[in-house]
Parts: structure tokens; C-alpha cells; sequence
């Protein structure tokens, strides 16, 4: 059976990346260009700015995905690209540019959801990983709990209503002092502190398995302003190894539920959070416990990449899956929507 070899672009938040796959599980090139210094002075991704330094950068990072992988562009059997969710802008400057390189090599073009490609990461890292199993999706941006049946078949059984945990997290470690990203400097302070102070997790009446991670922020932000007013010294590696503990205790026992109800062996964790390592450690040990398989992809595939993309095109291709080239950047794409 013939290679199939995919170029896929990323570009929905603030890294601008380009990967060569095959087979949806072999990585030639992922090649990342990230933007998180450009960002950072303002604390967080300036939507106009993302947009702009995409622009500037995404020729030359598909031309070095493209050498890296020692292929040349007519070797390429389809051209992928996140088309949804994400920073509109940031989106149409990865499209278009997929777009008009489809159309001049005449090559099919393969709109993925940006989710489904985090969820790919793990056909990359775990080579025999198949469908079924369940995957917990925790980012800057989104928060799902997802039953993958098989290949492009997902089922959102759990979701943040709210603030996604990555949000929450960029959110608190302002709070702090810590700047952004949040999420590796909460993580690394918190292994100074101790999960003394009571936060609350929230739960709902509906036997629902969604999260909501608002009301723990306002409750940091509180304890925080309390403190303040009443010139009560803040110990700041405590509300960071507090405030993580709360977001890991949900995620972990949510997860597990699905997993029970579901009668389902494998967990794939998937997203930026994916890296944290008490999210790991916790994960790890309930599965120990109850003799589920806890896996994770390694770090680099964990944040916003195009090898995932890759990816998940490779299944979608061989479904038959083709996008017109009138497609469109759909910035509240759905997780499973076509």
C-alpha cells in the first residue's frame, strides 16, 4: 500500500506551524514557530498581532517543514489545514495560504477541526493506539472530555461551561504575579507550596460530567484581594499548588466517571495542560488503581502543532474526506461538525 504523504499547516492561536506526516503516525518535520515573547508584555495573545506575525512567518516555516522532511511539494498527497476553532484572523492566514497551495499543485485540500488534531497527537506518540477510548482535551482554550469510537466518530460528553482550565490558569498566575503563559509557572511554583487552602470544585445537580472553572478563579481572586486589604501575607506557592490541586481533583474524577460509565481501558490525554505534571501524576494513579491505561503525548505534541493536523487529515483522508476550496475559517467549530 502507497505512503501517504500529508503537509498540514496550524495556525489558530499564536504558533505558526508546518509538519510533514505519513500514515498519520510517522513525523518527517514540525517545524514551530511560536510567538509567546511577542505576546507576553501584554499577558496574553493580541488577536490583531497573532494575525499579522502569521503573515510574515508561514512561507518560510512550510518551506523548512517541507526541507526538513527531504520531500519535495509534488510528493504530497493532500495539504491539511486547521480551519476551526480559534482566533479567526489567525485561521484565514493558515487557510488561505493551504488553500492557494492545493490549488497550484493540484493537490486535495483537508479542513481539520483543531481539536480532532490535538486528539491525533496520540496516534503519533502511541503507534498502535485505535479507537476506542476516551480522551480528556485540556488547553489555553478548550476543556472536553471526549468519547472517540472510531476514527472521526466523537462524542463531547463532558465540556467546560466556562472558562477553559488553560484560561483559568493564564488567569490566576496574572493574579499572582507569575505573567504568561501560566500554565508551566503555576505548574513549577506549586511544587514549592503545600494544597492548604480550600478552593472549591464545582459540581452540578444534573449528573452532568461538564466543568466550570470561573468560580474557582473568582475564588482565588478573592482570597487575593481579601488578603490584600487586610494585609495578610500571601503565600504564593500555596494558592498556585492549591488552585491546581482543585483544577486536577475535577478533571481526574470527571474523566474516571466516563471511563466507568463507558466501560472504557484507555484514557489519551490531549491539549497545552496535557504537559502539566500534576494533571499526569494524578491521571497515572487513579488509572493504576483501577487498571486503566493513562497515556500522553510527549510535550512538544501537547501545545498547538501541525504534526497533529497531519494527523487527523491522514484519517480523514482515508474516509474519503475532501474540502471544497471555497472553505471557510469557522472560529466556534464544534468538536465532530463537518
Amino acid at each position: 500500500m502507497k505512503d501517504i504523504k500529508i503537509l498540514a499547516i496550524e495556525s489558530s492561536c499564536d504558533e505558526t506551524a508546518a509538519a510533514v506526516v505519513v500514515n498519520g503516525r510517522e513525523v518527517l518535520s514540525n517545524i514551530i514557530a511560536s510567538q509567546i515573547d511577542i505576546h507576553k508584555k501584554f499577558g496574553g495573545v493580541v488577536p490583531e498581532v497573532a494575525s499579522r506575525k502569521h503573515v510574515e512567518v508561514i512561507n518560510a516555516v512550510v518551506e523548512e517543514a517541507i526541507q526538513e522532511a527531504k520531500v519535495d511539494f509534488e510528493e504530497i498527497d493532500a495539504v491539511a489545514v486547521t480551519y476551526g476553532p480559534g482566533l479567526v484572523g489567525a485561521l484565514l492566514v493558515g487557510l488561505q495560504y493551504a488553500k492557494g497551495l492545493a490549488y497550484a499543485l493540484k493537490k486535495p485540500l483537508i479542513g481539520v477541526n483543531h481539536i480532532e488534531g490535538h486528539i491525533s497527537a496520540n496516534f503519533i506518540e502511541h503507534k498502535d493506539l485505535e479507537p476506542p477510548f476516551v480522551c480528556l482535551v485540556v488547553s489555553g482554550g478548550h476543556t472536553f472530555i471526549v468519547h472517540m469510537k472510531d476514527y472521526g466518530d466523537f462524542e463531547v460528553i463532558g465540556q467546560t461551561r466556562d472558562d477553559a482550565a488553560g484560561e483559568a490558569y493564564d488567569k490566576v498566575a496574572r493574579a499572582i504575579g507569575l505573567g504568561y503563559p501560566g500554565g508551566p509557572k503555576i505548574d513549577k511554583l506549586s511544587k514549592e507550596g503545600e494544597a492548604s487552602i480550600k478552593f472549591p470544585r464545582a459540581n452540578f445537580h444534573d449528573d452532568s460530567l461538564d466543568f466550570s472553572f470561573s468560580g474557582l478563579k473568582s475564588a482565588v481572586l478573592n482570597y487575593l484581594n481579601k488578603a490584600e486589604m487586610t494585609h495578610e501575607e500571601v503565600n504564593k506557592a500555596d494558592v498556585a499548588a492549591s488552585f491546581q490541586k482543585a483544577v486536577v481533583d475535577v478533571l481526574t474524577d470527571n474523566v474516571i466517571k466516563v471511563c466507568k460509565k463507558r466501560n472504557v481501558d484507555k484514557i489519551a490525554i490531549a491539549g497545552g495542560v496535557a504537559s502539566n505534571s500534576a494533571l499526569r501524576e494524578s491521571l497515572m494513579k487513579a488509572g493504576e488503581n483501577l487498571g486503566i491505561k493513562v497515556l500522553f503525548p510527549p510535550p512538544i505534541l501537547c501545545t498547538d502543532n501541525a504534526a497533529m493536523i497531519g494527523s487527523a487529515a491522514y484519517f480523514e483522508y482515508m474516509r474519503g474526506v475532501r474540502s471544497p476550496l471555497t472553505l471557510n475559517a469557522i472560529p466556534n467549530l464544534k468538536l465532530g461538525e463537518r
